[in-house]
């Protein structure tokens, strides 16, 4: 049975100690862990920052047709929340280890929940498109924060392997979800209905979050380095970079002047961070945490996730509504299962990490990913749903399986002051997969096809760019269980 709110009196927890940048980061107990009510709290504000990927992509075609937005330019609203979500990330972690992480989630949540508002009442394109960065400003507080809420709540073990599980089930089946939810309320209501939904939800967590969520760290306690500043703007400029890189390529040309811009800007920005880095006293992200098998492990197979995850949901969306000519909401009712079984994955994961161990559960889940994708070759031409596409619930089997595999690697062994950093990390490999994901899986299918945007030959080749992404992940988390502390999770 879970703790409840502890009193204030336990409310701090004091920085480890350190000797040097790079000291050596020790792991520390978890605090109590949040009752069900809390850690129900933190599934759902992470469910609804999932989900706004998805179910705006959905309501694009209405908000183009409103807005007379040119195809270009409506990108601009799945965009402007990718760069500031995916930049922001590793900042907001470490800014949730310094200043408290319930205090930076519930600052992410009112962030998150204004800019939807103001995202339903736009009138106008630009108004749009700044809710849409706003919302990816308080997603990029609220998701690192939420994931080592969790990790600092639970002891390293059963409890918090489980807890993880329930995150990356939340997670899995909170994109899809988008698909099916948004076709819904475009269908039946409109466009400024996909917004619209998150501002309840929002203030519901704002306001519960005081009572439910306890402060994992005192936020002025004696002895806590300040935010690196400078690490902060390098590091959130290169990955901003790269994900505006990739997510244009393929709209404005990946030799255009934009893009060629922003691949030299991330390429000198981390650079310069390494270079800041390696000379501050108290830097963003040690060096030495960097280093930590773990660590390193996670982040990577996080990053072929969001690569394969990223690309498939967009091709196999064009693909049911431009090949199968299914309307937004059966495409989404058709990519269900992959969420349904990918939540089952996460929920029952930590059983099944228990009983076969860690590394075999890694291998098992991106293996399972591969054979669906391989499946997914045979993707049929014309007609009506075909036993084939049950393929996806293999892919959703390993996206869920690999997210909380992931995670529970990532975070062992790490001291609980710098498990937001990790969230952050964990997350921005995501994002940054994600973002490769959807510029590379489409860019295979338009050549294969011609330069169409849709068609089945193109489509069957983007489906085995996917299944070599798990596959590489395969290999990834095989190595990865040499490692001691992976072969003891």
């Amino acid at each position: 049975m879970m703790n409840t709110v502890p009193s204030p009196a336990t409310d701090a927890s004091p920085a480890a100690p350190r000797t040097g940048p790079e000291s050596t980061p020790q792991p520390t107990a978890a605090q109590p862990g949040h009752h069900g009510l809390g850690l129900a709290l933190i599934l759902v504000a992470s469910f609804m920052v999932v989900l706004d990927f998805s179910i705006v992509n959905v309501a694009l075609p209405s908000i183009q047709y409103e807005f007379g937005f040119p195809s270009a330019t409506v990108q601009w609203v799945v965009t402007g929340y990718a760069i500031t979500f995916g930049g922001l990330l590793i900042l907001g972690g470490r800014a949730a280890d310094l200043f408290g992480r319930r205090r930076m989630f519930i600052t992410g949540l009112v962030v998150f929940t204004a800019a939807s508002l103001a995202g339903g009442l736009a009138q106008d394109p630009l108004l749009l498109v700044t809710s849409r960065v706003g919302q990816g400003i308080g997603a990029a507080l609220v998701a690192p924060a939420a994931l080592s809420l969790i990790t600092t709540g639970f002891a390293e073990g059963p409890a918090r392997t489980r807890a993880l599980g329930m995150y990356g089930a939340t997670a899995s089946v909170g994109f899809v979800s988008g698909l099916v939810l948004g076709g819904v309320l475009v269908e039946f209501f409109s466009w400024r209905s996909v917004f619209m939904v998150n501002v309840p939800v929002g203030v519901v967590a704002v306001l519960l979050a005081p009572k439910l969520l306890r402060e994992s760290l005192h936020p002025r306690a004696p002895g806590r380095p300040r935010l690196d500043a400078g690490g902060a703007l390098l590091v959130t400029m290169a990955v901003a970079a790269v994900v505006f890189a990739v997510s244009e390529g393929n709209v404005l040309g990946w030799l255009s002047p934009a893009v060629v811009a922003a691949l030299l800007l991330a390429v000198s920005a981390t650079v310069a961070f390494a270079f800041v880095e390696s000379r501050h006293p108290d830097p963003l992200i040690r060096a030495n945490l960097l280093r930590l098998p773990s660590l390193r492990a996670g982040s990577m197979l996080t990053l072929l996730l969001g690569v394969w995850n990223g690309g498939e949901m967009l091709v196999l969306s064009i693909y049911f509504q431009q090949v199968l000519h299914d309307s937004p909401l059966m495409t989404g009712l058709a990519m269900a299962p992959q969420g349904v079984v990918g939540f089952a994955a996460g929920a029952f994961g930590a059983r099944l990490a228990s009983r076969i161990g860690m590394p075999r559960l890694l291998m098992l889940t991106s293996g399972a990913a591969t054979v669906g994708f391989l499946v997914l070759m045979r993707l049929p031409a014309s007609g009506s749903y075909s036993p084939v596409l049950a393929a996806v619930t293999l892919v959703g089997f390993g996206t869920a399986g690999i997210a909380f595999g992931a995670m529970v690697t990532a975070s062992g062994g790490v001291s609980n002051d710098d498990q937001g950093l990790v969230g952050g990390v964990i997350n921005t490999s995501r994002q940054i997969g994600a973002a490769l994901g959807a510029a590379l899986l489409p860019a295979v299918a338009e050549v294969i096809n011609g330069g169409e945007v849709a068609g089945i030959v193109g489509d069957r080749a983007a489906m085995l760019a996917g299944g070599l992404a798990a596959a590489l992940a395969t290999v990834v988390a095989w190595r990865a269980s040499t490692q001691p502390h992976l072969r003891q999770s």
